[in-house]
């Protein structure tokens, strides 16, 4: 990212950084999820990931403080706080290379609250300020946040979220002047708007449909050991069937895409051949990029749509159900890209973060006494960050291909269900493959 500042490169591991070959990386990549796919044939032929029932509960007394209206409320307060500090230097900040807020919202935004929501769960849902502002209007017109003027159509589904991460992917990725003061205050003062709109119309339950952060922290915290049965009570679990119960709509498809493509596109511009191509053709480096990126999350969700649609043909499964059924599975594979993509920008560039933070408005001021830290670099070394690379894109691949299959042997024909399946394992197994060529192109 250029603008204000530069943001280091997403990863810093190289094939050279790897203890292995990297031919002999991608060919065991390749075929542990082909040896995961037959074990799975022979052994798991019920489906066994509970959506509703599953979990240890927690302690009672550690239940009741989670969820007691007092640790909500701080919760939601916090998210204000932190808003407004960011907001400060957002608008009365100096426009420079030292301000923090791009860092803040490219890097503990935008990578480190979803890669905090597989720990700890859905975090950004209390921490949401816009949620809260809601909340805080409802109680002031005297009316109960899930009630606004009209129902939320089924149809509309995570549709809005889709566009809203799509958004903003292109401003991160993009826009010209992205990580400049004015280009950020106008994106999040529209988004403030169309959400907080959205959220008056349709109630709260809009924020868990159309608004992309919420629903992209809700995703990954599907992956989190902590989670709620199907009666609501906070419980111990398998981040598998936590996954399992994503609750499906329309468009949750396009959500994954989204993000999966998105992160795809940003390895892929990072190519010299891309950037030659950008910089000389007659549509220009802005228009070429956005072309780009909307191809690339086209072809990737595309993909998926129709792996999962010969996943089921002669089911009598409509292709749009079946994508539906089947997109939680790339939730592990999301997650394992961005911890391979993002990883030493979020090790580097998030501790610059919070330095940077202890002076808002450029003044020399030291407000949360981090301002004389250095940057530890030791968990993004390049060998370190390679070996997590690796790891990470093919443990979210082999767990998507085991939610791939549980789904399968529920939903498919039992004579149908394997060979249902090789489209998407052959499809699970391209993007293994060209993710890791792309991470490691260098």
């Amino acid at each position: 990212m250029t603008g204000s500042g530069t943001l280091l490169a997403h990863g810093v591991g190289s094939k050279q950084d790897l203890p292995i070959p990297f031919s002999f990386v991608v060919v065991g990549a390749a075929v542990a999820l082909v040896v995961s796919f037959l074990a799975l044939m022979f052994l798991w032929r019920e489906p066994r990931l509970d959506t509703v029932g599953a979990g240890r509960p927690l302690p009672a007394g550690l239940r009741r403080a989670l969820d007691s209206r007092v640790t909500r409320n701080l919760l939601r307060l916090l998210g204000l706080v932190i808003t407004a500090y960011v907001a400060l230097a957002m608008v009365f900040g100096k426009d420079d290379a030292l301000n923090p807020t791009a860092t803040v919202v490219y890097v503990l935004f935008w990578v480190g609250i979803p890669l905090l929501s597989v720990v700890l769960g859905p975090v950004w849902k209390l921490l949401n300020p816009i949620r809260t502002l809601h909340l805080l209007l409802s109680r002031a017109m005297g009316t109960r946040p899930e009630d606004g003027l009209a129902p939320l159509p089924a149809w509309v589904g995570y549709w809005p979220a889709a566009a809203s991460l799509f958004a903003f992917v292109w401003m991160e990725l993009i826009a010209p002047n992205r990580a400049t003061l004015p280009t950020l205050r106008l994106f999040f003062a529209i988004y403030l708007a169309v959400h907080l709109l959205a959220g008056t119309y349709f109630g709260s339950r809009w924020f868990d449909r159309g608004d992309g952060f919420e629903v992209f922290s809700s995703l990954l915290g599907r992956l989190s050991v902590l989670g709620r049965r199907g009666d609501g009570v906070l419980v111990l679990r398998n981040p598998l069937e936590g996954v399992a119960g994503v609750p499906q709509a329309p468009g949750l498809f396009a959500v994954v895409g989204v993000l999966l493509g998105s992160t795809v596109f940003d390895s892929l511009s990072s190519a010299p051949s891309w950037v030659n191509f950008a910089q000389t053709n007659a549509l220009g480096p802005q228009r070429t990029a956005t072309l780009g990126l909307v191809l690339v999350v086209g072809v990737v969700t595309a993909a998926f749509f129709g792996a999962s649609a010969l996943s089921g043909r002669g089911t009598g499964h409509p292709p749009m159900q079946l994508a539906q059924e089947f997109a939680h599975s790339l939730v592990p594979i999301v997650a394992g890209y961005f911890v391979a993509h993002y990883w030493s920008l979020l090790v580097i560039v998030g501790q610059q973060s919070l330095i940077l933070l202890s002076d808002p408005l450029g003044t020399g001021a030291d407000w949360l006494g981090t301002g004389g830290r250095g940057i530890d670099a030791t968990l993004a070394g390049p060998t370190t960050t390679a070996v997590i690379q690796v790891c990470a894109v093919v443990l979210g691949h082999v767990l998507g291909v085991v939610l791939a299959h549980d789904r399968a042997v529920a939903l498919l024909p039992r004579r149908h269900a394997i060979r249902g399946q090789i489209p998407l394992l052959a499809l699970m197994v391209g993007y293994t493959v060209g993710g890791l060529v792309l991470l490691f192109a260098s």
